[in-house]
């Protein structure tokens, strides 16, 4: 029997979380619409391909990708996700379950991996990373957006003036991605980094679509649950300083966007 470590337990909550989140999740991506239109001017010109969506959620752009490409692969650890876009996208396309740190897929199976806003939940990243470089054809292509350092760092400001507990997931660092995705396996060709501001009417608003995204999930929170009410109130009196002369709410993303290839290195090289 296969035992269950802590980084597996994690990602079962993870996947749970996205789960819940099916269906209000397209309601709430203006975010992951932004950025994954964003990727699109990357997208291989050759149609006759293999392409894996890692990290598909609802199949917004899985479905995209279908009137592009001669096969897609839509794969997500949740399976209300997959259940959600089997019912609502394209017949043809093809859906898995499954981990990023454990694809279900041949070696050098997949001429594309196209990933939106998925990387920064991948811990430990690098291990991912090994699977899709597994999985990719040589000189094959990986475009993919996550979250940097530095993004809801409004909410963050504001929740560490009330307690020590986490309140935002820790976003990866530029000088770490540029650190995994140049190795002798792999290089990136090109990246671009993003702010992205988004208003919102108050801070119920936000945790609505920090919830509806499915992104409530924390690791490393002390206290498990909703804060208690005073705490709340506190955080968003704190908030409040960050509205503009409209009385809107903004919250920042650092969104970074690269094109990764995987390098061509003979069988018998170590």
């Amino acid at each position: 029997m296969n035992k269950i470590t802590p980084l597996i337990k994690s990602r079962i909550k993870i996947a749970s979380s996205f789960g819940q989140a099916s269906h209000s999740y397209d309601v709430s991506a203006r975010l992951q619409r932004y950025s994954g239109k964003h990727l699109m001017h990357w997208l291989p010109s050759k149609h006759d391909l293999t392409v894996l969506d890692l990290g598909s959620g609802t199949g917004f752009f899985t479905n995209l990708l279908m009137g592009s490409y001669k096969q897609v692969i839509g794969l997500d650890i949740s399976k209300k996700m997959l259940h959600f876009a089997k019912n609502n996208r394209n017949n043809n396309i093809h859906w898995l379950e499954g981990d990023a740190h454990n694809l279900p897929l041949k070696d050098e199976s997949i001429d594309f991996i196209y990933s939106n806003l998925v990387m920064q939940w991948f811990d430990p990243l690098d291990g991912a990373i090994d699977e899709m470089l597994r999985v990719l054809k040589p000189g094959g292509v990986l475009i993919f957006t996550t979250l940097l350092d530095g993004t809801l760092y409004e909410l963050k400001a504001s929740w560490n003036k009330v307690d020590d507990d986490q309140h935002v997931i820790n976003f990866f660092t530029e000088e770490k991605l540029n650190l995994l995705f140049n190795t002798d396996k792999v290089i990136m060709l090109e990246q671009k980094n993003q702010e992205i501001i988004l208003e919102y009417q108050n801070v119920i608003h936000l945790a609505r679509e920090l919830k509806g995204l499915g992104a409530n999930h924390l690791e490393h929170k002390k206290h498990k649950g909703l804060s208690g009410k005073a705490k709340w109130l506190k955080m968003e009196s704190n908030y409040n300083d960050f509205a503009t002369t409209k009385g809107v709410l903004p919250a920042t993303y650092k969104l970074f966007s690269g094109l990764a290839v995987k390098l061509n290195i003979p069988k018998n090289h170590k």
